[in-house]
């Protein structure tokens, strides 16, 4: 890979915890393989676009990296419910790439949780969707599409590395949440990385004072990233 830039970006206003601040490293990786990329989720790293990035807040630890071990992860009751009430949901994995249908629902699930939940309102280009979530997937970056009868209704981004996969973002048609179309998404992401024989799935940070992120906890077991691990530095998940 190619290190193009690395900063430590100034404080700012936490989106997850309004009271806190946040602080970010991050790196712009070009040629990025999978074996380098799946060394830099194991050290706590997110993908978003060319950007790679992890918190380095000084005063707060509350964004810490989560990953389920799919070798214990088994199936509840209640996630069989949601596969088989999800049963018509055709899903197909592709390579990352974008459309002004991706676009289209990106900018209608947006507007709908700004109502939902007060999220800040955000709105896409086809130019802007294909920077901040396709380029610099390289051969890890993916895509699940979820059909309903022929209709695009989902799209969920993952990363796929040696051993493990990387749960990057979903968004949806707002008709079809009463189907619980998140928890439906990491299943069906957890099933495909256990056919593969893969060790783990990485859900990205959990913050446990904030609502939008508290499913992640559900999904047990789970491991936490303790600490911040320097580049070579041991690394703690428990």
């Amino acid at each position: 890979m190619r290190e193009l830039l690395r900063i430590v970006e100034d404080p700012r206003q936490c989106p997850y915890l309004p009271d806190e601040s946040a602080i970010l490293e991050v790196r712009l990786l070009t040629d990025l393989t999978p074996e380098e990329y799946g060394e830099l989720m194991f050290r706590g790293y997110r993908r978003f676009g060319m950007q790679v990035f992890r918190p380095v807040c000084e005063e707060c630890e509350e964004c810490r990296s989560m990953r389920v071990p799919l070798r214990n992860f088994h199936f509840s009751r209640s996630h069989k419910r949601v596969l088989r009430e999800n049963l018509h949901i055709r899903a197909e994995l592709h390579t990352a790439f974008a459309t002004e249908e991706h676009v289209d629902l990106f900018n209608r699930y947006h507007e709908f949780m700004h109502g939902h939940r007060g999220w800040q309102l955000q709105e896409v280009t086809l130019d802007s969707y294909y920077r901040d979530f396709v380029a610099g997937g390289g051969k890890s970056g993916k895509q699940w599409l979820y059909f309903d009868d022929g209709k695009l209704v989902g799209v969920a981004l993952m990363d796929e590395a040696p051993g493990a996969i990387s749960l990057v973002y979903f968004f949806y048609d707002p008709n079809w949440r009463d189907r619980s179309p998140g928890t439906f998404s990491i299943l069906n992401q957890l099933r495909y990385a256990q056919s593969l024989g893969l060790d783990y799935a990485y859900f990205g940070y959990w913050v446990e004072g904030c609502q939008s992120l508290n499913y992640k906890a559900r999904f047990k077991p789970h491991e936490i990233l303790r600490g911040l691990p320097v580049e070579e530095g041991p690394v703690i998940w428990r």
